[in-house]
């Protein structure tokens, strides 16, 4: 069912804890327990903005590695070889909309979702293009390797509360760069912000990691959960405050644990989304519909290359994309459809991108692993493309464009920083608003405008 993984992180008071999510008050171990991490949180949120979630949702679908726009969403067939590369785009349902020859299923569902081609910033290493992306300002601290500025998922955690109706308001889950879920990094920012991170284990089995303590097998976890419910049958729970019930809802009510159990989905659902991270697509449908406000979900390689990091020293490209996007489309297209059919296409927005596009050139290098000679793209932050899909806005566009050789936009330039005032604005939070750095100087959560073409 899932793994509640806690790292060790950090406390801005310089010192360093473990599992500042763990569930001491649950017999799992002492220390700081999740009733004390809502009760600092409670403290750190005096007098900062707040609002109140409006059940609306976000599902960010990240591909990890910074995918090729050239490959997907943005094909150029009458260029050069070295440029347009080997495959041929498709027409859509939607005419002026076409994709990659291998995303066939896109084709099929084009009217349900928006192509963005005309995103773009400067920073082309991960380290730097992976905080714009996801916290909205570069900047990356080398010594516990994440943001140094609180990301969306950390933002939404702080400004709605840590948990409402017994779930996170904001979780993680999937790929990860080195140690996190993006998304997730709380920057400047307490600890206590951090949302919490779900690592399913290809959801075959129920585990909990809490202070490195493993409950290992799906018996041992539910025989835990039915004891607490023993408990509170006993009474125990009228003993225990505020925060501590908040902490036990998220830990063991009916609500989290139902949300998390994909064996409630029919086979044919489960089917449709396929294997691997296609099961965390319809987890992450699931835990919107029980209310989590936001969640990422990271998609990995499913090639020969781990994630969308396409050079040639890293692997062929246009093998990686054989073997990736089959599973990809049917993924996304699934979740989408999914979504559309549950009438949930209102409130909830999916969104799927990574931190830049690839260069528009593609170039061939021997690869490190055999020696091979690949074809492939390196990191090129001047142009990418994004799609959205549902959330209330207008679908069947494509937004922007870029210039004949995918080098650029040429139309309607957007930016990381636009994208986030779009996903606040749709969540119901205020992206003017301002939380203090460390310097106590007041920084916007996006200095960016909400895109016009999705209100």
């Amino acid at each position: 069912m899932l793994d509640l993984v806690t790292d060790q992180v950090r406390l801005k008071s310089g010192t360093t804890r473990r599992n500042l999510v763990k569930a001491g008050f649950l017999g799992l171990g002492g220390g700081l327990t999740l009733a004390d991490l809502l009760r600092q949180r409670a403290q750190a949120d005096s007098g900062d903005y707040r609002a109140a979630p409006r059940g609306k949702s976000v599902i960010l679908l990240w591909q990890q590695g910074g995918p090729s726009h050239l490959e997907t969403y943005d094909l150029k067939p009458e260029q050069v070889r070295d440029i347009r590369g080997p495959f041929a785009p498709i027409a859509t349902n939607v005419p002026g909309i076409d994709v990659c020859e291998l995303l066939p299923m896109h084709a099929k569902i084009a009217d349900k979702f928006t192509l963005i081609r005309s995103c773009s910033h400067r920073w082309s290493g991960h380290n730097d293009g992976i905080p714009m992306m996801v916290s909205g300002y570069p900047g990356w601290d080398e010594g516990i390797h994440e943001s140094t500025h609180p990301e969306l998922g950390a933002v939404i955690s702080r400004v709605f509360g840590q948990c409402r109706d017994g779930m996170p308001v904001a979780c993680g889950m999937g790929a990860k760069h080195y140690s996190y879920v993006p998304t997730t990094a709380t920057g400047y920012w307490s600890d206590v912000f951090r949302p919490p991170t779900v690592d399913e284990n290809g959801l075959k089995n129920s585990k909990a990691t809490i202070d490195g303590r493993r409950l290992d097998n799906r018996k041992a976890l539910l025989g835990n959960f039915d004891r607490f419910r023993s408990d509170i049958d006993r009474g125990v729970l009228e003993s225990l405050d505020e925060f501590q019930r908040q902490a036990f809802e998220i830990i063991a009510g009916d609500k989290a644990r139902n949300a998390f159990d994909l064996s409630k989905e029919d086979e044919a659902t489960r089917e449709r989304y396929g294997k691997g991270w296609g099961q965390q697509a319809l987890l992450a449908r699931r835990l919107v519909e029980a209310g989590v406000n936001f969640v990422t979900v990271g998609v990995p390689g499913d090639s020969i290359i781990y994630n969308w990091d396409d050079h040639a020293v890293n692997g062929d490209l246009p093998t990686a994309m054989r073997q990736r996007l089959p599973n990809y489309d049917r993924a996304v297209t699934a979740l989408i459809e999914d979504v559309y059919a549950r009438g949930l296409d209102e409130d909830v927005m999916i969104i799927v991108t990574g931190e830049f596009g690839r260069t528009p050139r593609g170039n061939i290098r021997p690869g490190n692993r055999d020696g091979k000679q690949n074809w492939g793209r390196d990191h090129w932050a001047n142009a990418m493309s994004i799609l959205v899909s549902g959330g209330g806005k207008t679908m069947s566009q494509v937004i922007g464009a870029t210039n004949s050789k995918g080098e650029h936009p040429v139309e309607r330039q957007l930016t990381p920083q636009d994208l986030h005032a779009t996903i606040y604005q749709h969540l119901g939070i205020d992206h003017r608003a301002t939380f203090n750095d460390t310097a106590g100087r007041p920084i916007h959560l996006a200095y960016g405008e909400p895109i016009s073409e999705l209100v």
